[in-house]
């Protein structure tokens, strides 16, 4: 009886055993390679990050998560300020800098989760409305306080939306083009060219990618 009894646990655990071998090397090898495989033959650019590189071939980060483009901070400050050099994307406290791309590291994501009558939300968009007036009027284009649109002024519900609206983007051409000594058709010519419509003609906005953009704007700038 004990000889049957320890030659059946050994079927059993020889059995279990050759079942872990067994989905170990399907689950743990053979599918990730699988589908690593089909998404690298067919997927590409999204298996990678959707990378975006400039045009040195460096990458200088994702298509799918913004970027700030703030100036260094200084002394005394208690956040740095824009560069407006390059065009700037929605207001957000989640996008710092990483060793590889200086204006490129993920700290946190969120919103505010505060209502639209918060008097702390209000100030923020109330300052926010005037910083971009002021940073965006040049000697001959005036931003007027209509002209600014709702995302220039408020974070996405994520605060890492990589995109603008082309309202926004046009608001800051003839900044850009001042800043960087380029003539305004070809800064808004830059900006049709990164300027991407409705998923299938209806879905979602016309929409911006800011890094993209930018990237385009430091190749021309440094050709």
């Amino acid at each position: 009886m004990t000889n049957n009894s320890v030659s059946s646990t050994a079927r059993v655990l020889g059995a279990g055993l050759r079942a872990l071998l067994v989905l170990t090397l399907v689950c743990g090898v053979l599918y990730p390679l699988a589908v690593t495989g089909v998404a690298q033959a067919l997927f590409h650019d999204n298996a990678n990050g959707s990378e975006i590189k400039d045009g040195s071939g460096q990458v200088v980060g994702s298509s799918l998560i913004g970027q700030r483009y703030d100036l260094p901070l200084k002394d005394g400050e208690e956040s740095p300020a824009p560069d407006l050099t390059w065009f700037q994307p929605r207001p957000s406290n989640g996008l710092g800098s990483n060793g590889v791309n200086t204006r490129y590291s993920l700290i946190l994501s969120g919103a505010t989760n505060r209502s639209g009558d918060n008097e702390e939300l209000v100030q923020w968009v109330t300052e926010a409305k005037a910083a971009v007036v002021e940073d965006n009027s040049t000697p001959a284009y005036k931003v007027k306080p209509a002209d600014v649109p709702a995302d220039a002024v408020t974070s996405s519900g994520s605060g890492l939306d990589p995109h603008i609206s082309p309202a926004y983007a046009a608001l800051q051409v003839h900044r850009v083009a001042e800043r960087n000594n380029l003539d305004v058709k070809e800064v808004e010519g830059l900006v049709a060219d990164h300027t991407t419509g409705r998923l299938l003609g209806f879905l979602g906005e016309p929409r911006v990618n800011v890094l993209e953009l930018n990237t385009a704007l430091r190749d021309l700038t440094r050709g």
